[in-house]
């Protein structure tokens, strides 16, 4: 390609929005133009790259077994009605209706499309396992677009999904994907971490995201420097501590009767530490929590009959609980965590009011037990109670009385309160032990690029998909997920590859892999830069020839800027030899104008061999 034949337009400074590097460098080397908020445009050399990550990612699906399709990107709502995803996911959706008033959705995702296409054909266990994938346009209406094409409103994404018999064979299919993803990311040269990680609104089990460090991600991750072990802090989890007293000795279980104590305006865990003197890892901290589209059964919970419950295909869930959760009072809850335990799609906590009408007081005062009777028992709240596994090991605890100004001493889990639910809450905390060797954790902040998920029959039941095993019974298959950001992957290339010139492209997703720059393209200057343009063509090299009349200093800066990772300068002063730069390295060498293609050429395979490796 010849410069005057495609659109170079660099701009000396980015935009005021463009706040990271890859966003910064996207708009100034012209790959992108903005539409709207979250809306970004491909220009020919940020396509350019995004189609190499784009066919990487396709050959190497390709080659594990994967089957490349085609769903279309606005599918029938009525589907999203089957998963029970409709209102669940309404707030993320861009929604239309036809002219004849069906409803249809912009894909958001893709698993309703998808088992709806393989529900279609699927009618024997000889079929399985299949495993399809797509590499294809989606919008989700985010509240806050921000960093370019790192989290946008509209984004390509490939998404793969898998049809298998049984676990076993889900298993297979997993790891398959797994190790797909891994030679995807070498190959693209990015320096990725495997975390476990929440599912999510995709619902399942056995997830696991594909990392990269990044000071400005979304994500926190949890990781430990002996054993490796790496979590995305909303999945993160660590060595049970054993809950001490004042002395750092462990607690000891109480006979002492529960004490209701006076405690004005002590509402704060600090209040509590100084009113009583004590640390905090002796009192129970009591949270009310409204939580929205529970699909846990809650028919014998406390208040469970009263609640308003929800009958579909997928199975029934309730659209407003309300839960007490408790947890020590040194840590924090984790509400991913929280959100699923209780198998929701949205947990927050509870306003004033709610706070009020659900536990009988006021924020600082609200226990397990609720208010003490005159007779010395505990009149029981009516909302079922989750507690953190840290809070069933404390003895002779001290918690919120369940009424205005009062606490209560030497309460026992167990004796003195059941939970409805069991499950680690915790929020894990660099200093904490790593559950696997012990070691002390560290974090550092990282974003997604590929997330893989076990769904188990979460969609196929919802929306009857089924075959016929061996005995002819019809079964119902089992699915999983697979997603890789290829906008975000490109801009993690970005954020991971560039120094203050600009970008320094891995070898197999730069534009260009080597741009050729004649000082003047005129007379002799012109004869070798054509030349040495024709024979990397030969070469199968991708290759620009910067034919502008531009200043040199011009041409200079903006391949710099764009990242070439080899530049090849013919000079009417150095010739028979020309400049020969490698964008990685600060000094360029000069080479005979009849070696400098060659050169060039044995150093792009060599490059790509390393990355394919």
């Amino acid at each position: 390609m010849k410069a005057t034949q495609t659109i170079i337009s660099t701009l000396r400074d980015a935009p005021n929005d463009a706040l990271i590097a890859s966003h910064q460098l996207m708009m100034r080397t012209g790959m992108l133009r903005k539409l709207g908020n979250g809306l970004y445009s491909y220009m020919p050399f940020g396509l350019r790259s995004l189609r190499k990550i784009e066919n990487i990612i396709r050959e190497e699906l390709d080659a594990s077994g994967l089957l490349e399709i085609k769903p279309t990107v606005v599918v029938p709502g009525d589907i999203w009605r089957e998963s029970g995803r409709w209102d669940k996911m309404s707030g993320e959706m861009l929604t239309a209706k036809t002219r004849t008033g069906q409803d249809m959705v912009v894909s958001p995702t893709a698993e309703e499309a998808v088992t709806a296409l393989i529900r279609e054909g699927l009618s024997s266990y000889k079929q399985l396992p299949i495993i399809v994938y797509q590499i294809n346009t989606k919008y989700r209406d985010e509240i806050r677009p921000r960093y370019g094409v790192m989290r946008g409103r509209e984004f390509t994404m490939m998404d793969a999904y898998s049809f298998d018999a049984d676990d076993a064979s889900l298993n297979e299919s997993y790891e398959k994907c797994a190790a797909a993803y891994r030679r995807i990311f070498k190959r693209l040269g990015l320096s990725t971490i495997s975390v476990k990680a929440d599912t999510g609104a995709m619902g399942g089990s056995g997830s696991e995201e594909f990392m990269v460090e990044s000071e400005v991600g979304d994500d926190t991750l949890i990781l430990c420097p002996k054993c490796g072990y790496a979590a995305n802090v909303e999945k993160a989890s660590c060595k049970a501590d054993v809950p001490v007293d004042n002395d750092g000795n462990p607690q000891v279980a109480s006979n002492l009767p529960l004490e209701e104590v006076a405690t004005p305006n002590v509402l704060s865990i600090a209040d509590m530490e100084r009113f009583f003197n004590s640390s905090p890892k002796r009192f129970i901290k009591a949270l009310i929590y409204r939580v929205v589209n529970s699909s846990l059964d809650l028919e014998n919970a406390p208040g469970g009959k009263n609640l308003n419950v929800v009958e579909e295909t997928s199975g029934k869930y309730y659209p407003l609980s309300y839960f007490c959760v408790l947890i020590r009072a040194d840590l924090e809850v984790n509400e991913a965590k929280l959100k699923a335990a209780l198998k929701a799609s949205e947990v927050c906590l509870a306003n004033d009011e709610e706070v009020l009408h659900y536990s009988g007081t006021t924020h600082g005062f609200v226990g397990p037990m609720g208010a003490m009777r005159e007779n010395g028992t505990m009149s029981g709240l009516e909302i079922p109670i989750l507690a953190d596994l840290t809070v069933l090991d404390m003895h002779d605890a001290i918690t919120g009385g369940g009424k205005k100004d009062i606490h209560v001493k030497h309460v026992e889990p167990n004796r003195d309160f059941k939970p409805f639910l069991k499950a680690d809450v915790r929020t894990v905390v660099p200093g904490d032990c790593c559950a696997e060797c012990g070691e002390k954790l560290y974090s550092r902040k990282g974003n997604e690029l590929g997330h893989i998920f076990k769904l188990g029959n979460k969609y196929t039941k919802s929306m009857n998909v089924t075959y016929l095993d061996t005995s002819g019974k019809p079964v119902t298959p089992i699915m999983g997920c697979y997603g890789i950001g290829v906008d975000r992957t490109l801009a993690s290339i970005i954020e991971e590859h560039h120094d203050e010139d600009g970008i320094i492209w891995t070898m197999s997703t730069a534009p260009y892999q080597v741009v050729v720059i004649p000082i003047k393209y005129d007379g002799e200057m012109k004869k070798v830069a054509d030349k040495i343009y024709s024979e990397l063509t030969d070469f199968g090299v991708d290759v620009l020839l910067d034919d502008r009349s531009e200043r040199p200093g011009v041409k200079f800066t903006d391949a710099d800027l764009i990242g070439y990772p080899i530049r090849i300068v013919v000079g009417e002063k150095n010739l028979p030899n020309v400049e020969f730069k490698l964008r990685s390295e600060k000094d360029a060498t000069l080479v005979s104008m009849d070696e400098a293609s060659k050169k060039a050429a044995e150093i792009v395979r060599e490059e790509l061999k390393k990355l394919n490796a």
